[in-house]
């Protein structure tokens, strides 16, 4: 599709071709939105998407039970259904590995808050299991000697994220969403505080919705005439590391308070990860790697004799308070925003893609959507 010299309209645009702005735009065309057109400013799901781990793991991860855990529990819960269909609509498998997930607890300071853990998911009715050291070497032999005590969640688990970016891809193709790849949107028009095209770096796109799923990059989109977005959504480094093992050294995926390792079925193991606020910079540092290799280590001893064989980082985009943007805007018609999934974009993606596609199409707006409301920021202002 070219742009040059006339004005393109689409039925929805969505700014953002990862797997938030894919699962959105897949969602929407099985609802029957015939007219939806995604614009991503370099590859499809080149960005967080690609460089994320594949952890699916609430559990893992929460500190207590609340309404953002909720969100990620039902997400990770609709995935062997949202794999199953995208094999089906794409050909493509996720690799959906259900083996499940290991919190290893190394220091006295881990020890505790794996009881307190325990305990708290315990009394929520949660799955979860507590071993000894040994009782984990016993399932993963590969874990190191001075690992005291373990969770394991068997409901939390992991998805090849490379291949669900493929698979989206290729379902939402299918479905008849156009896709336009190397396509940077710079700002939107409005009249009457109502959305009435996109300005891109080919032209301009005609559109009543637009859906802004642009990640790290979310807020370099402003209104073109009187409205500025205010939101504020910044990127935050993430590096990892790949090791190559022949056998697998491990199923589970093993999480420790620092670090994580991640198995691949293909043999690679994946070691992560930094948190670093130093822009839109995705280079690899020698500082990063050696961080990410003490803290593996410190899970396994046996990844000493495994070779490194690549190592990338990616940008996770992080919203002032941690918690996604999903919904509408109150002060605007017709613009919708999806971002700020921070280290959670891979997990949220199912339930995102169906939230955004209701509140969009049925203008059913959940109680998830209510809570995460873009509008819980200030976000429009009056322009210089």
């Amino acid at each position: 599709m070219s742009l040059h010299e006339k004005t393109e309209t689409a039925e929805i645009v969505i700014i953002g071709g990862g797997v938030i702005g894919l699962s959105i735009a897949r969602a929407l065309a099985l609802r029957g939105v015939r007219d939806v057109l995604v614009l991503e400013r370099g590859s499809f799901g080149c960005e967080a998407s690609a460089a994320a781990a594949g952890m699916l793991a609430p559990q893992a991860e929460a500190n207590s039970v609340d309404l953002f855990f909720e969100l990620c529990c039902q997400s990770r819960d609709l995935y062997p259904e949202f794999a199953q269909a995208l094999r089906e609509e794409s050909g493509i498998d996720i690799e959906l590995d259900e083996t499940g997930t290991i919190y290893a607890a190394i220091t006295e300071a881990d020890v505790a808050e794996i009881q307190r853990r325990y305990e708290w998911q315990t009394s929520a009715g949660l799955p979860v299991e507590k071993m000894s050291g040994d009782e984990a070497r016993e399932l993963e032999p590969c874990i190191a000697k001075t690992v005291q005590t373990a969770l394991r969640f068997p409901r939390d688990v992991q998805v090849e994220n490379r291949r669900l970016v493929s698979a989206l891809t290729e379902a939402t193709k299918r479905l008849g969403v156009r896709l336009l790849p190397n396509t940077n949107a710079t700002s939107f028009t409005t009249t009457n505080n109502e959305v009435t095209a996109v300005t891109t770096s080919l032209g301009s796109i005609g559109t009543r919705k637009l859906i802004v799923a642009a990640g790290a990059w979310t807020s370099f989109l402003n209104g073109a005439d009187k409205a500025r977005s205010k939101i504020s959504i910044e990127p935050v480094r993430g590096q990892m590391v790949c090791f190559e093992t022949n056998p697998r050294l491990t199923r589970h995926v093993i999480y420790s308070p620092r670090g994580y390792l991640v198995p691949r079925m293909d043999g690679r193991l994946l070691a992560g990860s930094t948190a670093e606020e130093v822009g839109f910079d995705k280079s690899t540092t020698g500082a990063g790697i050696h961080s990410i290799l003490s803290r593996a280590f410190e899970i396994s001893d046996a990844l000493a004799d495994l070779p490194m064989v690549d190592s990338w980082a990616g940008l996770r985009p992080r919203a002032p308070d941690g918690l996604p943007l999903l919904g509408p805007c109150a002060e605007i018609k017709g613009l919708f925003y999806a971002s700020g999934h921070y280290r959670n974009g891979i997990l949220l993606a199912p339930i995102t893609g169906e939230l955004i596609a209701e509140a969009v199409a049925s203008d059913n707006i959940s109680p998830f959507v209510k809570a995460f409301a873009p509008d819980r920021f200030s976000l429009i202002g009056t322009a210089r």
